[in-house]
């Protein structure tokens, strides 16, 4: 088989032809249907990766330190899917201790997502359906075949249509800090079962020009450069993003309220991650936190001593074996942000 490349006049022609075939685009529908793109490629011409093969994190040789992934952790299971993967797959469908998790990436948007693969009591997998909304990644589950919206996190076509995303929490950061955090973590290897160079990132410049889109947007918004980095918090239809940047070199915290809700969040801009809770525990309590240093993956300590990790869960301590919820949140581009909330707020220091 002859190895597929996809050079940047191949994604223009792509981008200029978006649109063109509206065969998939049927039904009821909960976003603008005439906003809903064919990205190209087509059904599955993107395809998820199914069975994902892993290599222990020290044995890893294909990844630059700076380089994104996104991690998951369940039990004591973590695990690291590398962007140079997911850029030319977008979805991959995994199984970590009998949880069904499907990593969802978009990299028009710069958005990660980790989806609970059973839904209605049904274990399914996740495809790529080759439409876009907002420039956004529209997977399709292969029970029902309707389609879902991964910044919307809900389905928005289909015999599923209405129904919310169940989340898992990932966590997106360079590979160096993901290494630091979990060193026994296994990672998504090169070897896919599909012919692809993963040497190659397949969109050309488009991380780093901001006058780069390739598709269109229902909402403009130029406060900030497009592709600023931003962890994107969303409560009951309003939401606030919090720049990556703003973290600087020591872990910081930060109380906020969003429509109402208390939460919390936690970043590193050195380290490069952000992550957010809901402010209560499991249990509805509301310890009060400071953050920690320098002992990743731990990033908080609450007035009992009790520490807690990137995913919320308290380490250490009498509140040991609790969590703090995690909040409706990922990092994304701010374009993306600001396309699917016009009214969006941004966090000032």
């Amino acid at each position: 088989m002859k190895r597929i490349k996809l050079s940047i006049s191949v994604l223009l022609l792509l981008a200029l032809t978006a649109g063109c075939k509206k065969d998939q685009i049927k039904g009821e529908w909960l976003i603008p249907e005439a906003e809903v793109f064919d990205g190209g490629p087509g059904k599955d011409g993107i395809p998820a990766i199914n069975s994902p093969s892993f290599v222990q994190a020290g044995e890893v040789n294909f990844l630059d330190e700076n380089e994104l992934v996104v991690g998951f952790l369940n039990g004591n299971s973590a695990r690291a899917y590398p962007h140079r993967i997911l850029d030319w797959h977008e979805i991959i469908n995994d199984e970590v201790e009998a949880a069904k998790v499907a990593i969802t990436y978009c990299p028009l948007t710069g958005t990660a997502t980790g989806w609970d693969r059973v839904i209605n009591g049904k274990a399914t997998t996740f495809g790529v359906s080759g439409l876009l909304y907002n420039s956004n990644l529209i997977p399709y589950d292969r029970e029902t075949d309707s389609n879902w919206s991964q910044m919307q996190l809900r389905c928005v076509n289909g015999k599923l249509i209405g129904t919310e995303v169940k989340l898992h929490a990932v966590v997106e950061t360079s590979w160096k800090t993901w290494k630091e955090m979990y060193p026994n973590s296994l990672v998504v290897d090169l070897n896919t079962g599909f012919n692809r160079n993963y040497q190659i990132y397949p969109y050309g410049d488009y991380r780093t020009n901001n006058d780069r889109l390739l598709f269109p947007l229902s909402n403009h918004d130029r406060r900030l450069p497009r592709k600023t980095r931003v962890l994107g918090i969303e409560v009951n239809g309003k939401a606030k993003v919090y720049q990556l940047a703003d973290f600087g070199s020591q872990t910081k915290m930060i109380e906020d309220v969003i429509n109402g809700v208390q939460v919390l969040i936690v970043g590193n801009g050195e380290k490069n991650f952000a992550v957010a809770f809901e402010r209560n525990l499991e249990d509805g309590s509301q310890p009060n936190f400071s953050p920690l240093q320098n002992q990743l993956p731990l990033i908080l300590e609450d007035e009992s001593g009790s520490q807690y990790d990137v995913f919320g869960y308290a380490r250490s301590g009498p509140q040991a074996g609790k969590r703090l919820l995690p909040a409706k949140a990922y990092i994304g581009y701010f374009f993306a942000w600001g396309a699917f909330y016009p009214e969006l707020e941004i966090y000032q220091q």
